[in-house]
């Protein structure tokens, strides 16, 4: 998680006020074993006390937000909003992600549900300039059917998309390409882990990049 959360906010000037309001949305629907949600817990834990992401998310005030999300009606804000306004306020927040219980289990993926209830929670932050969601998932969509319209509402409502797409080994890249076709919005992109062990390292530029 290091890389992605430093590429989502790189290039943000810092500012007086909150510059970016980011909301990182993560898998844990059934495909998601005990290991890939460890994984994704502590690859947050990680990205947030990294020293270089910790100084952009301070320099620009970012307010953060954790949703866990799986099948239909399974979506949880388990983090609320938090701005980033002290060092003790960042190592608080990373405290509690590493401590998160997982909210759902075993059921289907619906990514569109769980963007659609993440774009609603951008309601609380109005007074930040950039509003994003950085998504982690291992697959396509599979119930709900919603994706395309939940992109459509982020789209007019200038949310940006990210995602980091948890593929298995080997060549095939069927959530990546998922992820690219009906999910990210025009300025965003995806990130691939191949295998749950690459998932750490690509945290952090989802952070820190435009």
């Amino acid at each position: 998680m290091l890389r992605t959360l430093a590429l989502t906010i790189a290039l943000t000037t810092p500012a007086a006020a909150c510059e970016t309001a980011l909301l990182l949305a993560i898998d844990v629907s059934g495909s998601i074993d005990r290991g890939e949600y460890a994984l994704q817990i502590g690859g947050l834990y990680d990205a947030l006390r990294d020293p270089e992401v910790a100084d952009v998310l301070l320099q620009g005030q970012v307010a953060l937000a954790v949703v866990q999300w799986s099948g239909l009606g399974s979506q949880a804000l388990v983090l609320p909003w938090q701005r980033m306004l002290s060092p003790q306020a960042l190592t608080r927040f990373a405290d509690r992600a590493r401590a998160l219980p997982r909210s759902f289990h075993g059921s289907d993926t619906a990514v569109g549900e769980a963007l659609t209830f993440s774009i609603e929670q951008f309601k609380d932050v109005p007074d930040c300039k950039r509003h994003v969601i950085d998504i982690s998932g291992d697959g396509p969509e599979n119930a709900g059917n919603t994706v395309a319209r939940a992109r459509s509402i982020a789209v007019s409502q200038n949310i940006e998309i990210n995602a980091i797409a948890i593929e298995d080994m080997g060549a095939s890249a069927p959530t990546t390409n998922f992820y690219k076709n009906w999910v990210i919005t025009p300025k965003g992109f995806v990130m691939t882990a191949r295998g749950v062990d690459d998932y750490p390292a690509l945290c952090a530029p989802n952070c820190c990049a435009n």
